[in-house]
């Protein structure tokens, strides 16, 4: 089964600031705010959500498509995807745009200042849907407003179940747009701050937000997570991580093991529990796309973690 994935791929700068902003920046002074910061340290990282969660898709041997838009500098990323085996036939190239990139700046205490450009991923309307084929299964992470709206619409309209995950991209919208999302959705995944900001954006309850769809996924960080599915309430335990080094990119991770699982027709309870495994294999490692893992492994750590086995 393959599974389309609508999202955002981008660059992200992360620079390390070796002191405290809190030193540097002068309350009194914040509206003639103008300072630099020396950042001897730097690393550029392959991201975006949609690249993210079809990397981790890709590690449980899924399908994933990924559909994104990105810009004249794409060329070290697509690369790299030819060298992942992820198929770009979705990936469309606009031009005299950049591709989405982050830039963040961490200090010593871990404050982050970050700027970032949407680029190329504000052209995501002009990927359709329409376009894939052998697609039975699909997911509208963060991308263009424009694009978020045109894909659950061509979704919808193709018969094609999704889950909606709109992360950081969630305020762009307002009543009436996300409960036509969610009217269109199969499935909806959030962490627990969106979950607040969409049960007041909407008006409604988590239980009334599940009642809408096949399943809402709730995600807690270390307190693990919770899906509310068939009249039910599965608590999914957090896996413990071996060590914890950058949380970048663990959503996506765990909507990967999300997607497999609905994919493979799994129970809840199992799919929450791979979902979060992915979650605690990628923390592990700095940057979105950097742990590895073969099917095999995954499935010893599952047994490690559950006492039973995934894949037979």
């Amino acid at each position: 089964m393959q599974t389309l994935i609508c999202g955002s791929i981008a660059y992200d700068t992360i620079m390390v600031f070796e002191d405290h902003f809190k030193r540097h920046i002068l309350p009194d002074k914040i509206h003639v705010l103008n300072v630099a910061f020396l950042v001897p340290e730097m690393r550029r990282e392959f991201g975006g959500c949609a690249a993210n969660i079809a990397y981790n898709l890709q590690m449980l041997e899924g399908q994933p498509l990924i559909m994104a838009t990105v810009g004249d500098d794409f060329q070290p990323y697509a690369y790299r995807l030819e060298k992942l085996g992820l198929a770009q036939t979705y990936v469309r190239q606009v031009k005299d745009t950049f591709t989405a990139q982050a830039f963040i700046t961490t200090d010593l205490d871990d404050n982050q200042i970050t700027a970032f450009h949407p680029g190329a991923m504000n052209f995501s309307h002009q990927n359709s849907v329409r376009d894939a084929n052998n697609v039975s299964l699909g997911i509208i992470a963060p991308d263009g407003r424009e694009g978020m709206l045109a894909h659950a619409r061509e979704f919808h309209e193709a018969g094609i179940p999704f889950m909606f995950d709109p992360g950081q991209g969630l305020p762009m919208f307002n009543q009436e747009e996300l409960l036509g999302f969610i009217s269109k959705a199969d499935y909806i995944a959030v962490n627990d701050y969106e979950s607040q900001l969409l049960q007041s954006r909407t008006g409604y309850s988590v239980e009334a937000l599940a009642a809408q769809v096949k399943a809402f996924i709730e995600t807690k960080g270390a307190e693990g997570s919770v899906i509310y599915a068939d009249g039910n309430r599965y608590e999914i335990p957090a896996v413990k991580p071996r060590q914890i080094v950058d949380p970048t990119g663990c959503g996506d991770a765990y909507r990967a093991g999300l997607l497999y699982g609905i994919a493979q027709n799994l129970d809840w309870q199992t799919t929450g529990r791979l979902a979060s495994l992915m979650g605690a294999l990628k923390i592990t490692h700095r940057g979105g796309q950097n742990h590895r893992y073969e099917r095999d492994q995954i499935d010893q750590l599952y047994f490690e973690a559950f006492d039973t086995h995934i894949f037979w």
